[in-house]
């Protein structure tokens, strides 16, 4: 059985992910890309699947932790006979490594090593044989024993470890290597195309200066404070690693088919890049001062969507993909036997009505933010605006991607809203060419819609869809938007029925699983709606909640600050894919809500005043339209000002 979700390190390079267990055992690495097939599959299955275990003889953990500010793990190991420390690492540059430095720092201790590697998701078996260094280098030398390479291809990838020589044992390699106090030894496994020539070897202490060098200068620039500082740090660093360096593209995580049910059938891959999770990525990002980060994505978003609008995908490939065929890996047993293992995304397919909301706010932000439009940005955008309005009256399956029947999700009717308003006031604010009169209209015939249909007579509070009384946790993001304040009586009365119906100790679940989804079984509180529920309770006057809340949910990151999609409460486990961009982002979010009520009430301002603070961009209605209502505009600029 491999380690708990929660147990895993992420290392990174900004173009994909491996997983590290507490143990020290690599159970999943996908190379060159996030979406390549994995190399290591433990994770999803057996330790026959693939994996790189490394660790002293007979020993314990008792330190692990990233290096201060970036992706370079340092574990502290205890044996009877010494002491160790190993260090591991991804150099971000232009090739594939994986380094592993053991160095013995008391005593003597054993490192031993049992290597299986077993590309296209465990299902090759490549053919792996011990190279001398004369003939991997093309030099003459003279070589002594040890020297050389163990080379391993198959197909298109081959596989270069570079260290203290391995044995074959039994489509295995393993050994155990003695260090004594002082001592050290260096493996670096090492991706290439099969068809090309075998990587140079790697200058370790170089690659390993530069990469501290990356990440603790990214890490400079940006800007937190507050209580929760280094907890947002870590979960901005998240997002940055989830970034791919050459494209800009935002992968939703590093993993596929974690389960957010164990044993249960709700297994995704979410190696891609959703125009939704991504959006909200930059939002967080643009918040913190990486302005050049969102540009990039801005450029990657951009290019996929090129071509025609009308056919805007959810999700894309990490180049830009469309094609994203879902299936499923019959010969992995999964992890916690949760089958099937899913690798691609039918969801692909879908009609979600929101997005195109959630990326009009974040393209917004970028041009409050400086960064101007160009005559391939704006264009796009018209046309995406007109997407959402030619198929307003299209039901659709909602954030949640329910592979039910169809509904009006009053979230995503939200949202259509919302890609109209962003849509109005870019002309409005920055002199911008598009139907305005037309956009206005259905904006405020969509408001009025939203406030009839998508309010529950009984309760008063939002409901999930047209068709039902249910409530969703994907509500919270109403006030978000600028729809309306945070302290409105309707969503007052809509956190009130998911705090009765929704709530599973104190976390907070996505909506009742009984079947609506399409799928069987149940799932866990879902982090970043209980992120959003402290944001909501920052700004509608409940400041104490929002700190016991959040103050929980930090609480619940592992030893080196990641987060997974879900929470187990009564199994206190992380659970579904990992670490999920998702729940860092709803961190960040929720710690700069509770920062600015913070300073609201310190300017003398009651706690219901500090909710246009935390909205993505103020809320402009017919009222306040500096368009439709010309006199509305100065009140605008004013509420901009304080954003």
């Amino acid at each position: 059985m491999t380690s708990a979700i929660g147990d895993y390190a992420l290392l990174a390079d900004l173009r994909t992910g491996p997983l590290v267990s507490a143990d020290g055992s690599i159970d999943w690495l996908c190379l060159p890309r996030f979406d390549s097939a994995a190399v290591f599959t433990a994770m999803l299955g057996t330790p026959d699947d693939g994996r790189w275990r490394m660790a002293p003889v007979d020993g314990t953990l008792v330190e692990r932790a990233y290096e201060q500010d970036t992706f370079v793990l340092r574990s502290v190991w205890e044996t009877p006979t010494g002491r160790a420390v190993i260090t591991e690492f991804m150099p971000v540059g232009d090739r594939a490594d994986l380094v592993r430095i053991a160095e013995c720092i008391e005593g003597s201790v054993r490192i031993e090593h049992d290597l299986r590697l077993r590309p296209g998701y465990g299902v090759a078996s490549p053919w792996v044989r011990r190279v001398g260094a004369a003939e991997v280098e093309g030099q003459e030398v003279e070589e002594q024993e040890g020297d050389g390479y163990l080379l391993a291809i198959a197909g298109p990838d081959s596989y270069v470890l570079r260290g203290p020589a391995l044995s074959p044992d039994d489509h295995r390699h393993t050994t155990e290597h003695p260090l004594a106090t002082g001592e050290r030894a260096v493996w670096d496994l090492a991706w290439a195309r099969s068809y090309q020539p075998v990587p140079p070897p790697l200058d370790v202490d170089q690659a390993l200066a530069d990469t501290r060098s990356y990440w603790r200068g990214w890490s400079d620039q940006v800007e937190v404070s507050g209580p929760w500082a280094e907890a947002v740090r870590r979960s901005l660093l998240v997002l940055r690693a989830l970034t791919h360096r050459d494209t800009g593209g935002i992968v939703a995580a590093p993993t596929a088919s974690l389960p957010e049910d164990p044993g249960g059938v709700r297994n995704w891959d979410y190696r891609f890049c959703w125009l939704r999770d991504s959006a909200l990525t930059l939002e967080a990002l643009l918040a913190h001062g990486r302005t050049e980060v969102a540009q990039h994505w801005r450029d990657w978003l951009l290019r996929a969507v090129a071509g025609d609008p009308q056919d805007l995908q959810i999700m894309y490939g990490i180049a830009g993909e469309r094609e994203l065929p879902e299936r499923e890996l019959d010969h992995l047993a999964g992890h916690l036997d949760s089958r099937p293992v899913r690798i691609g995304n039918g969801a692909v397919d879908q009609f979600q009505a929101d997005v195109v909301g959630e990326v009009m706010i974040a393209l917004a932000q970028l041009r409050d933010a400086g960064v101007a439009e160009d005559d391939f940005s704006w264009p796009l955008q018209r046309q995406m605006v007109d997407f959402a309005v030619d198929r307003i009256d299209d039901k659709d399956q909602g954030l949640w991607e329910m592979r039910g029947d169809p509904h009006f999700f009053t979230h995503s009717r939200v949202m259509i809203w919302a890609a109209l308003d962003r849509g109005v006031r870019a002309c409005a604010e920055h002199g911008l060419d598009a139907p305005v009169e037309r956009w206005t209209k259905v904006r405020d015939e969509l408001r009025e819609e939203i406030l009839e249909r998508g309010v529950s007579a009984e309760t008063g509070g939002f409901t999930q869809t047209y068709d039902n009384t249910e409530v969703d946790a994907s509500l919270l993001q109403i006030p978000q938007t600028g729809f309306l304040p945070y302290d409105d009586p309707r969503m007052l009365a809509t956190v009130a029925q998911m705090e009765r119906d929704l709530m599973q100790g104190d976390l907070l679940l996505r909506y009742r699983t009984d079947g609506t989804d399409g799928l069987e079984g149940h799932e866990h509180p879902f982090l970043i709606c209980c992120f959003w529920l402290v944001e909501q309770y920052a700004h509608s006057g409940r400041l104490e909640d929002a700190r016991t809340l959040m103050d929980r949910l930090v609480g619940l990151t592992t030893d080196l600050g990641l987060l997974a999609e879900e929470y187990d409460v009564d199994g206190m486990r992380q659970m579904g894919n990992f670490p999920q961009a998702f729940s860092h982002l709803g961190l960040i979010r929720a710690a700069d809500a509770i920062e600015a009520a913070q300073a609201a009430l310190g300017d003398g301002a009651s706690a219901s005043d500090a909710g246009p603070l935390a909205d993505r961009t103020p809320a402009v209605g017919p009222a306040q339209d500096p368009v439709a209502n010309p006199a509305g505009a100065a009140a605008a600029a004013d509420a901009e000002a304080l954003a």
